[in-house]
């Protein structure tokens, strides 16, 4: 990725993004010339990747929308724009079948994964896009699209973020480019409870042999903000090592076994 992608100058607000997905995104945009401006939970780890990709960063709960108004400022003040949003912040809980969630981590399944990323949108229009326009990328999952084990609160969150993309994409047009990448099982350490044990077998099961690296998504996010994805908006990109196609596979696929079997840690 060079400055040629017209990222050089730009000013990026990626959430979630001091460890895994998010953190490689935003060094990638970092590279590619944008200014960055980063937020997690941590304020350690916010303040240690801002500095070690030269932006800015706050730390605080992408749930609470003082702090995403928070951001926007932040962003601005330092960079004096807002070129860029990488929605990447979520959560999986609540695990388990849907008959015995609780409506409270419901709730708050849906303002972390839809609601926060609706309401930084607002915002960066509000604030910059509406008037010089930009980019949105929505980290969603291949698993939006289809049911899987105790999965279903973050399944269904993020089929309604795929909609929201898509909405947002047609009203925002043509100032605002809207587009989601869907990743498959990536090596984070949300996912780690489905790869650590037994990753051969895992990754076996997949028709490219591996699972995903952080990389392999943030290259497809940086692709969509820069200029060489001008012409596209309401697009999902998929980067899933094949999961989709894995029936024609002649590996068997041990990710559904992992999701009955192997509960994540609570945050």
């Amino acid at each position: 990725m060079t400055s040629s992608y017209g990222l050089d100058g730009k000013a990026a607000v990626v959430t979630g993004g001091t460890r895994g997905i998010g953190r490689e995104v935003a060094r990638q945009l970092a590279d590619a010339g944008a200014l960055v401006c980063v937020t997690a939970r941590d304020a350690a780890d916010v303040r240690r990747t801002a500095a070690e990709l030269g932006g800015v960063g706050v730390a605080g709960s992408v749930a609470d929308p003082a702090h995403l108004s928070e951001v926007t400022d932040l962003a601005l003040r330092a960079f004096g724009r807002i070129d860029v949003v990488v929605n990447n912040a979520a959560t999986n809980q609540p695990y388990g079948p849907l008959m015995d969630a609780d409506p409270d981590a419901w709730r708050t399944a849906f303002t972390v994964n839809i609601e926060a990323p609706l309401r930084l949108v607002q915002y960066a229009w509000r604030a910059w896009m509406r008037e010089h326009g930009g980019s949105v990328i929505n980290v969603c999952t291949e698993g939006a699209t289809h049911v899987g084990p105790n999965v279903g609160a973050y399944g269904t969150s993020k089929a309604a973020l795929l909609h929201l993309t898509r909405q947002l994409a047609g009203e925002l047009s043509p100032r605002v480019r809207v587009n989601s990448v869907s990743p498959g099982l990536v090596r984070t350490e949300m996912a780690r409870f489905l790869w650590e044990p037994g990753e051969a077998e895992v990754a076996a099961g997949l028709p490219l042999g591996r699972i995903g690296e952080p990389a392999d998504v943030a290259r497809a996010v940086v692709w969509l903000a820069s200029d060489a994805a001008e012409w596209i908006t309401g697009a999902d990109l998929l980067v899933d090592g094949g999961t989709r196609v894995r029936a024609a596979h002649p590996g068997g696929y041990a990710v559904h076994d992992r999701l009955r079997s192997y509960p994540p840690p609570q945050p």
